[in-house]
């Protein structure tokens, strides 16, 4: 059997990442494809646990390099118990965030990429995403809209949505940077449009560079 595709979708706050990541599964489903759905920091029952913590208020004077060595952490378990069994079969796993979000994220709290790259070669390894989808949008209108849909189930901001203006444009300026230094890995995609107009978008981008097809 062969190996899985693995797609990571990447943004900051309020880009509508789970909504795509939730589209594309269900049309890769409807194309015959057999796939997973994940998110992080979570996807597993250990790292669901270091989740909770980092998303919480406990966790906001822990500082970067616990942050990304929590990350770290759950992103280990992760891969070992779900992403990478299920590559290994042949699925097709979409991840709401990946190592990309460590990059944008805790290098905008000003650990330096040596130490971040260091730690993604030791639990990343080899299991690089095959599409990187990063839905761009504007640092402001991305925090209007999270603080809109945070109000509607009445759920508090969590540690990083709660973070500065400045904070929210760096972590948009490093995202960008990312995918200008990875062209072949990343697809950027304007994510000022409509729901409808950027899973088309997304679509015709893995469709484009992955070529899905059923398995019967």
């Amino acid at each position: 059997m062969s190996t899985g595709k693995f797609i990571t979708f990447e943004g900051g706050e309020g880009t509508g990442k789970s909504t795509q990541a939730q589209r594309l599964v269900l049309r890769l489903e409807e194309a015959g494809q057999s796939t997973v759905l994940t998110r992080e920091p979570g996807g597993s029952e250990k790292a669901e646990q270091i989740r909770e913590f980092l998303l919480s208020d406990k966790a906001k004077d822990i500082g970067p390099l616990a942050e990304a060595v929590l990350f770290s952490a759950a992103r280990d378990d992760h891969l070992e118990h779900l992403i990478r069994p299920a590559l290994k079969i042949g699925k097709w796993v979409v991840s709401d965030r990946f190592a990309d979000s460590t990059r944008a994220y805790q290098g905008t709290a000003s650990l330096t990429p040596e130490l971040i790259s260091a730690l993604e070669e030791v639990v990343v390894g080899k299991t690089r995403p095959d599409l990187t989808i990063l839905l761009d949008f504007a640092a402001d209108k991305g925090l209007a809209r999270a603080t809109e849909r945070r109000s509607k189930i009445g759920r508090p901001a969590d540690g990083f949505e709660a973070r500065d203006s400045e904070f929210h444009q760096s972590l948009r300026d490093n995202f960008l940077a990312i995918a200008e230094a990875e062209p072949e890995r990343c697809v950027v995609i304007d994510a000022d449009q409509s729901e409808e107009a950027v899973a088309e978008a997304v679509w015709a981008a893995v469709e484009g560079r992955l070529k899905p097809q059923g398995q019967g």
